[in-house]
């Protein structure tokens, strides 16, 4: 520990996820920085920018909590309404590869982003739900836990749904921006959360520490959750150098879709043959491109005929 700040440095750690520790403090604290990783998936689709930036959210979101899970599968976080988003979803497994997409309609996301910097959750997604999914692999079942979206932002869907579902007071901060350098204009995500420890008999009462985490993690800004001159090491020590704060258990994050050829072959192999000979295009292959990553895949129809064969 030191009582100044940690030196910037010319390339900082980026696109992690990493837990952190107040000294004695009955909180635990994730944070998530993300790069080229959600540049990536953003730049997959000519998304409007206030779309990319909900999808971006939705994506550190997932990071955030999928990056805390104690066993290996994946985290599934989406929200669905009926306003000009139909629905967003990021997924992250606990190799750390995140991928998302978006389903809007463009005149009306026009529309709701007339006289807003940038509309947030609840304006473009309306009425709807905000949902995670936990997935084991095909030996489990999966859970899910489901509330209504609250507030306007997706971070405060987020706390309601920690609140509702898991009884676990939670604040959580989610940023994203674009950044122009030399190379050109790409973006950046960022995202940090904190819990409160229950309390018991050794603590005792959590509520004022509580109170005074909330008010410093308040002042967290977003432009500190995405510049990219700012280390995880300096916003954490920005926050709670006052009472000692550690970085710990960092896990690299990489944008990586889970489609292949094989895998779109089986879902398409699952229509009937006068539904897959209606698919066929004037090349005579199938086209299907990946809602995820944007990946067109032509497929032979008898390719995919053989696999339905084998089902």
């Amino acid at each position: 520990m030191t009582d100044h700040e940690p030196a910037a440095v010319s390339a900082p750690t980026d696109n992690l996820a990493a837990a952190f520790q107040i000294e004695g403090w009955p909180v635990r604290g994730r944070l998530v920085r993300l790069g080229d990783a959600i540049d990536k998936i953003l730049s997959a689709h000519a998304y409007p920018e206030p779309v990319a930036a909900l999808l971006g959210e939705a994506c550190a979101l997932a990071a955030l909590v999928g990056s805390a899970l104690k066993f290996e599968g994946r985290l599934i976080v989406q929200a669905q309404g009926d306003g000009p988003v139909r629905y967003v979803v990021a997924d992250y497994d606990t190799e750390g590869h995140l991928r998302g997409y978006c389903r809007f309609d463009e005149d009306e996301v026009a529309a709701a982003s007339s006289g807003f910097a940038r509309p947030g959750a609840r304006t473009l997604l309306g009425q709807g739900v905000f949902v995670m999914t936990l997935d084991r692999g095909p030996d489990f079942e999966r859970t899910q836990g489901i509330t209504p979206i609250e507030g306007e932002s997706l971070s405060l869907a987020a706390e309601h749904y920690f609140v509702q579902s898991e009884q676990i007071p939670t604040k959580v901060r989610l940023a994203v921006g674009s950044v122009t350098d030399e190379t050109g204009t790409t973006w950046r995500a960022g995202g940090a959360l904190i819990q409160l420890i229950a309390a018991d008999d050794a603590r005792g009462s959590t509520e004022e520490v509580w109170d005074r985490t909330r008010a410093l993690f308040q002042t967290l800004g977003d432009d500190e959750l995405v510049d990219p001159t700012i280390t995880p090491e300096i916003l954490l020590f920005r926050l709670f150098h006052e009472d000692g704060v550690r970085l710990e258990d960092a896990r690299a994050l990489k944008a990586q879709c889970r489609c292949s050829a094989d895998r779109i072959g089986a879902v398409l192999s699952s229509f009937g043959p006068e539904e897959r000979a209606d698919m066929v295009e004037p090349d005579g292959k199938i086209h299907v491109t990946c809602e995820y990553c944007g990946t067109l895949y032509r497929l032979e129809p008898d390719v995919v005929d053989a696999q339905a064969e084998v089902q």
